[in-house]
């Protein structure tokens, strides 16, 4: 409650409080029904500004304290049929700062320019060599020289994919196959999905993405990925 209302209502209690007098009592909590309605009516301003602004987080703040602190006002009638669809657009928003937090980037010089980069956890560790289970990374990367590519990286086991194979890769939901290979190198225990293009639409427009792998040593294993808060904007040249 502000000062000046609290003012008021201090002064309006004050005789009825000393004389018992009915009508001192009446007013004195007429005054105070007359303060929490403006300060009812003051946070629902404040709501409907948050609002209009899509602030949608300090929206939900000030309609829940604004429901829990004032319920039978005329400003919490107002606002609470709207509120439901404001903390769902709060939520959805919290949702998907979590979903771009995964995703990581880069932007490395190198020769001939740039090397950028976009890169994200398994959703889970997967167990690549019987000895546990660890991150498996999705990487899309875009390089001067080498062009573009996708991959997956392991931090243990190996692909057995040195002669090439099928990848199963499901997309909310939707199956699909893709070529997968794995080069000839011991510099880094990664496979290349090459048809990048197709992998990368599949990020780009869906929020949960899984692959299926064949590994040396415990068979085939599948990664699931949250795709949906990739930036394809930092990739320009991939769309």
């Amino acid at each position: 409650m502000k000062p000046a209302l609290l003012a008021v209502v201090l002064e309006a209690l004050d005789p009825a409080c000393k004389g018992g007098d009915p009508q001192a009592a009446a007013q004195a909590a007429a005054a105070q029904a007359a303060a929490q309605e403006q300060a009812a009516e003051d946070m629902a301003r404040q709501f409907d500004d948050a609002v209009a602004a899509r602030n949608w987080h300090l929206a939900k703040g000030l309609g829940d304290v604004l429901l829990m602190d004032h319920p039978a006002s005329a400003a919490a009638a107002r606002v609470k049929p709207r509120l439901e669809d404001v903390r769902a657009k709060a939520e959805g928003e919290a949702q998907q700062r979590r979903l771009a937090a995964l995703w990581s980037y880069g932007d490395e010089p190198v020769k001939g320019g740039s090397q950028l980069s976009a890169a994200i956890y398994s959703q889970e560790p997967v167990d690549t060599d019987g000895g546990g289970a660890h991150p498996v990374r999705l990487i899309f990367r875009d390089h001067p020289d080498w062009g573009r590519s996708s991959y997956l990286v392991l931090e243990a086991g190996d692909f057995d994919c040195y002669g090439g194979c099928r990848l199963k890769v499901v997309a909310d939901g939707k199956a699909v196959t893709l070529p997968g290979s794995r080069p000839k190198t011991d510099e880094a225990i990664a496979m290349f999905i090459d048809d990048h293009k197709a992998l990368w639409k599949l990020a780009k427009a869906g929020k949960q993405l899984s692959i299926e792998f064949p590994t040396k040593g415990v068979g085939r294993r599948t990664a699931e990925f949250e795709v949906g808060g990739l930036d394809p904007a930092r990739l320009p040249k991939w769309n």
